[in-house]
C-alpha cells in the first residue's frame, strides 16, 4: 500500500501518503496508525512533507503546493469554500451548502472526495448539532479520531 505513494509522512494520528504527478500534488491520503514512513521519492513530495510537518508542529503554518486539477465543478466550489475557512475555525455542512445554494449532504460528499486533506482542510467542516459529522467518508474509527486530533491541534473544538 505505501509503495503507491511518493512519500509517507508519519503523524500523531497515523500517516499521510503523498502522491505527485507531472509537477503537482495529485493526492494526499490519510493512512491508518501503524503505517510505516516512506522517504520522499521526488523533490515535490519532499516539499509537501516539509509543509505538512510544519503544519503538524504549528497549525498556523500555511501551504504553498501545486495541486493537480481534480473533481467536478461543484466539488471544486466546495473545496474552495473549505480552503477559505481560517485555522482554528469551523463551518457546518449546512453553512457551506447555504453559501453554495446546495444541500448539506452534497457538501459532505464533496468533502469526502477531497483529494488534498489537511491542505484543503475538510476537517474544519462539522455537523450542525455540534458533532464532528463524518470525515473522509467515514462515520467512525481512526478517521474520526484523526478529525478530532486536527481540530484539537487547531484549538477549534
Amino acid at each position: 500500500m505505501v509503495a503507491e505513494f511518493d512519500a509517507v509522512l508519519k503523524t500523531p494520528f497515523g500517516a499521510l501518503g503523498v502522491r505527485t504527478e507531472d509537477g503537482s500534488i495529485s493526492e494526499i491520503r490519510f493512512l491508518p496508525p501503524g503505517t510505516r514512513a516512506v522517504k520522499p521519492k521526488t523533490v515535490l513530495a519532499e516539499r509537501a512533507c516539509m509543509q505538512l510537518a510544519a503544519y503538524l508542529a504549528n497549525p498556523g503554518a500555511g501551504f504553498e503546493l501545486p495541486l493537480a486539477p481534480a473533481g467536478t465543478p461543484f466539488q471544486r466550489s466546495v473545496w474552495r469554500a473549505i480552503a477559505a475557512i481560517p485555522e482554528g475555525r469551523t463551518l457546518t455542512y449546512g453553512e457551506i451548502a447555504k453559501r453554495l445554494k446546495s444541500a448539506p449532504r452534497a457538501v459532505g460528499q464533496a468533502c469526502g472526495r477531497n483529494p488534498y486533506p489537511v491542505v484543503v482542510p475538510c476537517h474544519r467542516v462539522v455537523a450542525a448539532d455540534g458533532g464532528l459529522g463524518g470525515f473522509a467518508s467515514a462515520r467512525g474509527g481512526w478517521l474520526l479520531d484523526t478529525k478530532r486530533w486536527l481540530l484539537d491541534h487547531e484549538r477549534a473544538l
